[in-house]
C-alpha cells in the first residue's frame, strides 16, 4: 500500500477543489494507494493559533478580498508574502520535516504555490528518495518563486505549453518535467448528462431561444457581477452563480427583471449551469475558463490592474486560442457582448478544439515516479535523517 500526499489550501478555492478532483480520480482506479488529503496551514499551524488570535483562517481574508473585488496591489502583496516566507524558511522546514517523518508519505503531491522550497527541502531531508511532485494549477508559473524552483529537482507537472518552457528555462529535464493536456477540473465535467436545454431553461423561467450568459466568479462570488447585471438587464438573460454569497444573490434579485435572468447561491452542479449557458462571463481564472472550454462555452474576462499577477497569463492564453474576449474593463462588457455573439460560432470551434484530458493523466504520472523510486530505492529502504538541520533561504 502506498501513501500519498495531496497538499492544498483553501485561498481562493481552486487548490482544494483540484486536490478533491485528483484524489476522486486516484480513488476510481483502485490502486494500492492510500490517498490523504493534506490541508498545509493545518500542518504548520496544527494548535491553531492563527484563528485563535485572529478569529478566522489564514485564507479567510484573501477569499474575503476576491468576493468584495479587491485585488489591486495584490503583486506587490505577493512580493511581501514571499518576503515572509523566506524570514520564516528555517521553522518552516523544521515543522514540515516533523510531519513527514510522523505520517511517512510515498509521494508528496503539492497542489499550492510558494511553499515549494520548504515543502521540497523538508521532504528530501526527512524522507530522502520520496518522489515530490508540483501540479500547477494556474496555465503558467509567475516566477520567481511561485510554482517552479530553480535549483531543486523537482517533479513539476505543466498544463500548458508555456509552463512546460518556463520550468526547460529554469533548467529542469524532460525526467522532471511532465506535460499534460490541461488544467485539472472535476470528473463531473466529463459525465455531465445529456439534456434538452430548451426545455430546461424554460422550466427554469429562462427564454429558451435567447442567448444566454453565464456568470461565475468563483465561491465568494463578486460585487462586479452587479455592475454586469445592470448593464446587461436590456438585453442579455444571464445565469448568475453568486456562491456564499446571499447578500449579493438578494441584491440581484432585486434588481429589475427587464430580461430573464436566474440568480444561483452556492451550487456544486455547475456543469449543470454551463450546459444551460452559450457563454460564460468572469475572471480570468485558470478552473473557470476550463472548465466553461471544457463545457464547449466561449469565455469573456477582463484583463487589468485588478487582475491578481499569476492570471494575467490567462487572457492571453484566451487570445492566443481565439477561446473569447478579452476586455479592459467590465465598464464594456456590452459591447464585448456583442462581439462575442456576433463570433459565436467561430469562437465554439475553437473551443472545440481544446481537448483536456490532464484528470486522467496525471494518475499514470504519478505512477511511473512511484515505479521509479522503487527502482532507485537500495532494496526497497527508505533513509531517514531527521537530525539534518534545515538551511536558511537565502534567497
Amino acid at each position: 500500500m502506498k501513501t500519498i500526499d495531496l497538499i492544498y489550501f483553501n485561498a481562493g478555492g481552486g487548490h482544494r477543489a483540484s486536490a478533491l478532483a485528483l484524489e476522486s480520480v486516484l480513488r476510481e482506479k483502485g490502486w494500492p494507494w492510500q490517498v490523504r488529503l493534506v490541508n498545509l496551514f493545518e500542518v504548520l499551524d496544527p494548535q491553531g493559533r492563527f484563528r485563535k488570535l485572529t478569529g478566522r483562517a489564514p485564507e479567510d481574508l484573501y477569499n474575503q478580498r476576491l468576493a468584495g473585488g479587491w485585488t489591486l496591489g495584490m503583486t506587490q502583496e505577493l512580493k511581501l508574502l514571499q518576503g515572509l516566507i523566506r524570514l520564516g524558511h528555517t521553522t518552516l522546514v523544521r515543522r514540515l520535516q516533523q510531519h513527514w517523518l510522523q505520517t511517512e508519505p510515498d509521494m508528496v503531491v503539492s497542489l499550492v504555490p510558494n511553499f515549494n522550497r520548504a515543502m521540497h527541502e523538508s521532504l528530501a531531508s526527512a524522507l530522502p528518495g520520496v518522489p515530490y511532485v508540483t501540479i500547477l494549477t494556474d496555465l503558467a508559473d509567475h516566477p520567481p518563486h511561485f510554482w517552479i524552483e530553480a535549483d531543486q529537482r523537482q517533479h513539476v507537472i505543466c498544463g500548458t505549453p508555456r509552463a512546460v518552457e518556463q520550468a526547460r528555462a529554469m533548467g529542469h529535464d524532460e525526467r522532471h518535467v511532465h506535460a499534460t493536456s490541461g488544467m485539472i477540473i472535476r470528473p463531473d465535467f466529463y459525465r455531465a448528462p445529456v439534456i434538452d436545454r430548451l426545455q430546461v431553461r424554460q422550466q427554469l423561467g429562462l427564454d429558451p431561444h435567447r442567448p444566454t450568459g453565464l456568470v461565475l466568479f468563483g465561491g465568494q462570488g463578486s460585487s462586479a457581477m452587479l455592475g454586469i447585471a445592470k448593464k446587461l438587464a436590456a438585453t442579455t438573460q444571464l445565469i448568475l452563480i453568486c456562491g456564499h454569497n446571499q447578500k449579493l444573490a438578494t441584491q440581484l434579485r432585486a434588481l429589475p427583471q427587464q430580461v430573464p435572468r436566474l440568480v444561483v447561491e452556492f451550487t456544486s452542479d455547475i456543469p449543470h449551469y454551463m450546459q444551460l449557458a452559450d457563454f460564460l462571463i468572469g475572471k480570468p481564472g485558470p478552473g473557470s475558463v476550463s472548465e466553461a472550454v471544457r463545457m464547449g462555452l466561449p469565455v469573456l474576462v477582463v484583463d487589468n490592474a485588478w487582475t491578481m499577477p499569476q492570471e494575467r497569463y490567462n487572457a492571453e492564453w484566451i487570445r492566443e486560442n481565439h477561446l473569447g474576449i478579452v476586455l479592459g474593463s467590465f465598464r464594456s462588457v456590452e459591447r464585448g457582448v456583442s462581439q462575442l455573439l456576433g463570433q459565436l460560432d467561430e469562437f465554439r470551434a475553437s473551443v472545440r478544439r481544446i481537448d483536456n484530458r490532464a484528470l486522467f493523466e496525471i494518475p499514470d504520472i504519478l505512477a511511473n515516479l512511484l515505479q521509479e523510486a522503487d527502482r532507485m530505492a537500495p532494496d526497497g529502504a527508505r533513509l531517514l535523517s531527521p537530525s539534518l538541520p534545515a538551511q536558511p533561504d537565502t534567497r
